[in-house]
């Protein structure tokens, strides 16, 4: 049976979800927006069984729009990825 999940979206508010591999089951990670680095929220990579196999994500099922800082650690920026209200964005870690 696939994991399924509920997403909160709509207006300003989207949804994100950050693929990673099997290494990173149970991590957390962390978003802030750009140029708050201080306001920092996670979420937790799971392993998401799904009819083709098994995915491993960190899913962030309500976020503001605008633009965000994904943290590979305390200090280190991964990357950055924009939400868009009403959408799902997907970022590959």
């Amino acid at each position: 049976m696939a994991d399924s999940l509920v997403l909160d979206i709509g207006g300003d508010i989207g949804a994100l979800v950050i693929h990673t591999g099997p290494e990173l089951d149970s991590a957390e990670i962390e978003l802030s927006p750009v140029g708050f680095d201080h306001q920092r929220f996670h979420n937790q990579v799971h392993a998401r069984h799904l009819p083709d196999g098994v995915r491993h994500n960190a899913v962030f099922p309500r976020v503001h729009a605008g633009e965000y800082r994904v943290w590979r650690d305390h200090d280190t920026v991964h990357g950055t990825v924009r939400i868009e209200g009403g959408q799902v964005a997907e970022y590959t870690w």
